[in-house]
């Protein structure tokens, strides 16, 4: 059940806690995994795990993506799979936030997501492959969170940019779906939860009791790409411990 045999994904962000969770959870079921990292020794290193080709990717260079995807295509031969996992985030006060820091958000958690899905759209609809994209988006797209008013936003419009495009390319077969995740302990997020008091705070709102680890969207994420879920698109799945129940 859930296996991945055969299918070639590619997963941005596969060097971090979260994107290596995931990554490491479609192969273990089958999948073969091409790893995105803006460092070119990291995208080495996450093709010799994964015995891919490397994948060196900035989403902020979205003059970019196109090359990016042409490359990708010419060594793989195609890629059924995208996992849209690369994402940033600045925990700020909305009163200090700069345009800088605004822009670079937006720029890695929406339009380096949308041009990037956008690229494979193109592909898929042109060659009819039955593509499959999750996006990694977050609890903070639907209900308020303190200190992210830049993340919230981009992870908001980026739960509904994926309705949007599941409801464009339900027609050509193609789905759509993202996870939206609590906080999860990685080394990204250490610094945040281990601020005084934030981490008691936020268990108190998390009717199960405890933060999430990257292991726990795993199976949420193979699910979505399985056929398990083939009339499963235009979804948002929650996996918060229950934070967004009230």
């Amino acid at each position: 059940m859930f296996r991945l045999d055969g299918k070639k994904v590619l997963v941005t962000g596969a060097a971090g806690g979260l994107g290596k969770a995931i990554s490491d959870g479609l192969a273990s079921q089958g999948a073969l995994v091409y790893g995105t990292s803006r460092n070119p020794e990291t995208a080495q290193a996450l093709a010799a795990r994964y015995g891919t080709h490397p994948v060196v990717l900035d989403q902020r260079n979205l003059d970019g993506i196109d090359s990016v995807v042409e490359e990708l295509y010419e060594k793989s031969g195609g890629i059924d799979l995208l996992c849209n996992n690369a994402g940033i985030n600045a925990p700020q006060k909305a009163v200090d936030i700069d345009l800088a820091t605004w822009q670079s958000i937006m720029d890695v958690n929406l339009s380096g997501v949308f041009f990037l899905s956008q690229a494979f759209g193109k592909r898929w609809i042109s060659d009819g492959t039955q593509g499959n994209i999750v996006n990694v988006s977050s609890q903070a797209g639907s209900v308020a969170i303190e200190e992210r008013a830049s993340y919230g936003s981009s992870k908001a419009a980026l739960s509904h940019l994926t309705k949007i495009l599941a409801l464009e390319w339900a027609p050509n077969g193609i789905r759509v779906n993202a996870i939206a995740p609590t906080f999860i302990r990685t080394e990204l997020t250490e610094s945040t939860l281990s601020r005084p008091g934030w981490r008691e705070e936020l268990l108190s709102r998390i009717p199960l009791g405890r933060l999430g680890t990257p292991e726990d969207v795993v199976g949420a994420v193979v699910y979505l790409f399985s056929q398990e879920a083939s009339l499963v698109t235009g979804h948002i799945l929650t996996v918060d411990g229950g934070y967004t129940i009230r």
